[in-house]
């Protein structure tokens, strides 16, 4: 009874504590740069094989973002609450446990309530477990800070990684197939760029995109990575 007692109030301690010898945090902070100055599509180029490959309609832009999300906050928290019993020598298998754990349940609700959404995201879903953005932001963050500034870091990251998906299967949908979200936004006479909801046209969007962006940065209009403080 009294190390279950103790085991919730190390928990408590851990949820409320910003600092208590660890780096300083602003969480606010940590929250706007995932979306911007770290944006980890646009900025840090990280998680580019799904990003690539299901968005060719928005529909699936949302669905992947909204379902990376969900694992990165769920892992982070449960990392940021564990990271002090978590052998340094095991951590980076313990973090691939805890991530396929909840990529499992992602994938098993959208089996059962979105099966469309299933059949286009296909193998990507379980590649979850994989991607690079969520196991970054367990070493890198969740594992060394406290659990309210590692959800703050999830939701700016998960936000930046959703609003990028979008952004890029918008570009695709609208100039491939002539729609957005399924629905037709040009007349009849509008010949479509199929080459945009192929593979090249990833590639094409994105470095679109990412050069708009570039040159937003060089007049100073978008922030960048140089810009961060604290």
């Amino acid at each position: 009874m009294r190390q279950g007692s103790i085991f919730w109030i190390t928990l408590a301690n851990n949820f409320l504590l910003l600092g208590g010898g660890e780096i300083q945090v602003n969480p606010f902070k940590e929250f706007t740069k995932g979306i911007l100055k770290e944006n980890p599509i646009f900025v840090m180029m990280l998680g580019l094989c799904p990003v690539l490959a299901v968005t060719t309609s928005v529909v699936n832009g949302i669905g992947m973002g909204i379902a990376t999300t969900f694992v990165l906050l769920a892992s982070n928290i449960i990392i940021s609450a564990i990271r002090k019993t978590i052998p340094s020598s095991i951590r980076i298998p313990t973090f691939i446990v805890i991530i396929a754990s909840f990529v499992t349940i992602v994938e098993l609700s959208i089996k059962a309530y979105a099966p469309e959404l299933d059949r286009s995201l296909g193998i990507f879903i379980p590649l979850i477990v994989v991607n690079c953005i969520i196991l970054g932001r367990a070493e890198a963050f969740a594992s060394k800070n406290s659990i309210f500034p590692s959800i703050m870091d999830a939701l700016g990251v998960g936000v930046g990684f959703t609003g990028a998906l979008i952004v890029i299967s918008a570009v695709r949908e609208v100039l491939g197939a002539g729609t957005i979200l399924g629905y037709p936004i040009f007349g009849s006479g509008f010949q479509p760029a199929l080459i945009m909801i192929l593979p090249p046209g990833a590639f094409i969007a994105m470095g679109c995109i990412i050069g708009v962006l570039n040159k937003l940065k060089q007049k100073g209009e978008f922030p960048s990575r140089g810009d961060i403080s604290g």
